[in-house]
């Protein structure tokens, strides 16, 4: 697959240059299915989602379906790489790897294309997963209804990890996550007379500390929450108190039941400020996505396979509070996600962040060799 994975090294440098937003990718998926055509059209059936495409490859003799998933869009980042194949799209970066995994995904694609195995395969290139949220309207989709898998695959970058490397564990792998958009309402005023004004900036900067009480004394120091305030706006001169602030950040739990008690402990503290600030307050969970918990068995049995393979080294991970609405198809469907290697010092959503593609070759191989031994079984 020398040749051929080479040239899907290529598609990611091309799919690099043109980041898009949720449910924007309209280059991405013209791109992709470009691509797609070219292929051997026997065995597919093509059909389109929004800015999403779903391709199924028909077995050779059927019992079941797998599904591999690869997400589209690219984040709100100005990049800052030594890429020669940087961001053509100011203001936008794939700067979390869907790059590789829509390259790798196309790979796996191609290789059952040409040589199908006996149960049907199907790829799921999903938009929107960085926000407002693809997977779970998707799955809503009669684009996927017709083609519903039996069982789901699929992977994420891994910055801390070595090209050749793939790390994963049964169970829990990612965290339930919820958006948390707060507004204040005040009375503006001069900056001279603040006895005449309720300030919304005092207001905003009371609220963040009190916020990060929740998991310094309302939640079992043996369980593992995140709140992040991430961006606060507020105001619009030096000399005039604000009227309005905003604070946008996100939460991350363990399980459904601590995400429950977040939110009532956020509620409950902002209640609090509209009583002692004397403003109104309002509270938009945006997106919420559930946990990633990957099927025990089968998670085992990937592993295995892994190790047993030997071309890739197998690291048994613990859990992360990252978020992924692919725990929406996990939800329905057993399967599991893995983190791959790709050896580069910057952290996910960094500017800065050069993921090493030579990781995208050994990703559709392993994952080709895994299917085939799976459907032969």
């Amino acid at each position: 697959m020398t040749t051929q994975a080479s040239s899907f090294v290529e598609l990611r440098r091309q799919l690099h240059q043109i980041p898009e937003p949720g449910f924007q990718e309209f280059k991405t998926q013209a791109v992709l299915l470009e691509r797609i055509a070219a292929l051997p059209q026997e065995h597919l059936e093509v059909r389109t989602w929004r800015t999403g495409i779903l391709v199924r490859v028909k077995g050779t003799a059927p019992r079941r379906t797998f599904g591999y998933r690869a997400d589209m869009d690219a984040l709100p980042i100005e990049e800052n790489t030594s890429y020669p194949f940087r961001s053509q799209h100011p203001g936008y970066m794939h700067a979390c790897g869907h790059d590789l995994h829509m390259a790798i995904g196309m790979g796996v694609l191609s290789a059952f294309a040409k040589q199908p195995m006996s149960d049907d395969l199907v790829l799921v290139f999903q938009p929107a997963e960085e926000g407002p949220g693809g997977a779970l309207p998707m799955l809503g989709s009669q684009e996927l209804q017709g083609m519903m898998p039996d069982q789901m695959v699929a992977l994420h970058i891994a910055p801390e990890y070595p090209v050749g490397t793939i790390a994963t564990k049964p169970g829990i792998l990612f965290a339930n996550t919820s958006e948390l958009f707060i507004d204040l309402t005040g009375k503006g005023g001069h900056a001279a007379f603040p006895h005449q004004a309720n300030d919304m900036v005092v207001a905003a900067a009371q609220l963040v500390g009190q916020l990060q009480t929740i998991v310094a004394r309302n939640i079992n120091p043996l369980d593992s929450v995140v709140v992040t305030i991430g961006k606060i706006e507020g105001g619009t001169k030096q000399n005039i108190i604000a009227e309005k602030a905003r604070l946008e950040g996100t939460i991350r739990t363990m399980s459904i039941d601590t995400m429950r008690r977040v939110k009532a402990r956020i509620e409950a503290l902002v209640s609090g400020l509209e009583t002692a600030f004397d403003c109104k307050a309002s509270i938009d969970y945006g997106s919420n996505y559930c946990q990633v918990y990957n099927n025990p068995a089968v998670t085992e049995e990937f592993m295995n396979f892994v190790r047993t393979d030997g071309a890739m080294n197998l690291i048994e991970c613990t859990e992360a509070m990252t978020g992924e609405d692919f725990g929406y198809f996990l939800e329905r469907i057993p399967g599991f996600m893995f983190w791959l290697g790709v050896d580069t010092p910057y952290g996910l959503h960094h500017a800065s962040i050069e993921p090493n593609d030579q990781a995208v070759d050994p990703a559709i191989e392993v994952i080709v060799r895994y299917l085939r031994w799976k459907s032969a079984q």
